[in-house]
């Protein structure tokens, strides 16, 4: 009979693995009765088992099963030595009623953006089927699968836990100009507690981030790879452009496009040929939430967007996700928040966008760097000292070129530092003689019309150097992308912003501030509140609106993060 039932038992798993190990989870725990009955002295076994193997592999210990790796080498002892090395998944009786929700959890870890068979999930699967099968054989049970499984439970807990809490990956390691301020936790404390209240998915779920945005691109993530599961989109015909009037097959294509699609709050058509005021009206909205010109005319930019094919936009939204999971706990409740890759600022005060504003980022070659930081001052009428990099770089060819450039953009030579400063006359200077490697003098330009800091910048002093700023060239925020800056930031509308900062200070009104303008003085202005400001980089979000945004990666930062999130984790990015 049991030869017969394990033959059966065989072949459901190959038919229905899923189903199978669902149906095992729920036997090991109504079949305790059938295993030989346990002594005091050999439940004993299996904590001094734990504490033999964890003790066994050095420090930190260095603990493989099978042919995968305990990862949480300094929490996971943490842990254990706490409850004096007692099991939480299980005993020789058999696992406990955790053991499933945490496979459960595990299970779901891709609606998160993450890999469920990063948490050994088969590994535990596995050792479960073996523990079933040795149950209805009346087996004497194996200490060290038991063991196996306690460890990898709770390394899984563990490693899972601080992927949702910090994310997989340390920014820091694939890019030097991202600082990321990655919320933390106590995670042995956290699972000891989820034991004890028996709530281990619910105490994985409150690790996310506790932001709207986070919650509704897993909502948007599991939409697109529906639309995935059933073909993807239809692509477009390249080349062939089309606008209001036009009719044809292209346009019933794109008709079926941008239904495929699922643009938010939008029934499309597709039945018709015209490419009426309706599909104009898409055509738009499709061109606002991917960056492009919204003209509605669908020219080679826009064909492009939709080309895009959803396995890649699925990709996007992944990488993004991942992003949110770097962020503080909390963002503020009245936060400045800039994102690099969609060249905008926003004000936003209780979850409410108050004021938006174009900006200008750096270079691709003088990217601007992703952090969080706190806003503490701003400064009038700012005199500008060139960093070292701008001066060797841009100044000092423009000047070997024409001396006459550093008085036509007010800007002063200077040589030494703070007392022993000198002021030096410039065509005092053998310019064709100094190069960038040996340059001994600093450049300052006075504030002014001319000022490549316009008339105010707003201070939040940081590693980078980097803050926002007005600028004289306000005919660059009418391009679509704006990456010219030297790595700070520039900003469309520098007085409504000074304005709104300075609200609660009734020294300084808008009135006030132009005035102050032409006085040519330099004045540092404390705001009345610190502000936090978060400057990103989101390729991909979801706005207040509930509506999927898409953008260019200009600096080229998804690919780095992608290739890092489909890698197996290492133990130094698995602790906390």
């Amino acid at each position: 009979m049991q030869d017969y039932f394990l033959f059966q038992f065989s072949n459901i798993m190959k038919r229905n693995r899923k189903r199978c190990l669902d149906f095992v989870m729920v036997v090991l725990l109504d079949c305790v009765l059938v295993w030989p009955l346990v002594t005091e002295n050999q439940s004993d076994q299996i904590e001094e088992s734990i504490r033999q193997r964890i003790e066994s592999a050095g420090v930190p210990p260095d603990i493989v099963i099978g042919n995968e790796k305990v990862l949480a080498s300094i929490k996971l002892p943490q842990f254990y030595e706490a409850r004096t090395f007692q099991p939480a998944w299980c005993s020789l009786m058999g696992p406990n009623k955790r053991v499933p929700e945490l496979v459960d959890a595990i299970r779901s870890a891709d609606s998160e953006g993450l890999r469920p068979e990063d948490y050994h999930l088969s590994r535990i699967e596995l050792i479960l089927t073996e523990i079933h099968r040795n149950k209805i054989l009346k087996r004497n049970p194996n200490l060290n699968r038991f063991v196996d499984l306690e460890l990898l439970c709770t390394d899984a807990f563990l490693v899972y836990g601080a992927h949702l809490l910090a994310g997989k990956v340390n920014p820091e390691t694939i890019d030097s100009e991202w600082f990321a301020n990655r919320r933390e936790g106590d995670l042995a404390t956290i699972l000891e507690e989820a034991l004890i209240k028996k709530e281990i998915k619910k105490s994985l779920e409150r690790l996310l981030p506790d932001h709207f945005g986070y919650s509704r691109m897993r909502k948007t993530l599991a939409r697109f790879r529906a639309i995935s599961k059933h073909g993807g989109w239809n692509a477009m015909p390249e080349g062939e452009k089309l606008q209001k009037g036009d009719t044809g097959e292209s346009v019933l294509a794109l008709r079926y496009r941008l239904n495929g699609s699922g643009l938010d709050n939008m029934l499309i058509d597709t039945t018709s040929t015209l490419f009426d005021e309706s599909l104009e009206s898409a055509v738009i909205f499709f061109q606002r939430t991917h960056g492009l010109d919204a003209d509605g005319v669908v020219g080679s930019e826009t064909i492009l967007e939709l080309n895009v094919p959803v396995e890649d936009r699925i990709k996007q939204l992944v990488v993004n996700m991942e992003r949110w999971r770097w962020l503080p706990q909390k963002l503020g409740e009245r936060y400045i928040l800039v994102n690099i890759a969609n060249f905008e600022l926003d004000v936003v005060e209780s979850h409410q966008v108050l004021m938006t504003m174009k900006v200008i980022i750096g270079k691709p070659y003088r990217k601007t760097p992703v952090f969080s930081d706190v806003m503490t001052y701003l400064v009038l009428n700012p005199y500008w000292t060139v960093p070292k990099t701008i001066a060797t770089q841009d100044i000092l060819p423009e000047v070997q070129k024409d001396v006459h450039y550093l008085t036509e953009k007010k800007i002063r030579v200077f040589q030494g530092w703070g007392a022993n400063t000198q002021e030096v006359d410039p065509d005092s200077v053998e310019w064709s003689a100094i190069s960038a490697k040996q340059l001994p003098y600093w450049f300052r330009q006075d504030p002014g019309s001319q000022s490549a800091l316009g008339r105010i910048k707003f201070m939040f002093p940081n590693r980078f150097d980097v803050y926002l700023h007005d600028t004289p060239s306000q005919e660059l925020f009418t391009r679509k992308e704006r990456a010219f800056s030297s790595g700070c930031i520039r900003i469309e509308k520098p007085l409504d912003l000074a304005e709104y900062l300075l609200r609660d200070d009734p020294k300084w009104t808008r009135k006030q501030i132009l005035n102050f303008f032409n006085s040519g003085i330099e004045e540092t202005v404390r705001l009345p509140e610190p502000t936090p400001i978060h400057i990103l980089y989101w390729t991909a979000w979801i706005d207040e609106d509930d509506t999927v945004n898409f953008r260019k990666d200009v600096y080229g930062r998804d690919k780095s993060v992608l290739e890092a999130l489909t890698q197996s984790p290492s133990s130094s990015e698995s602790t906390q």
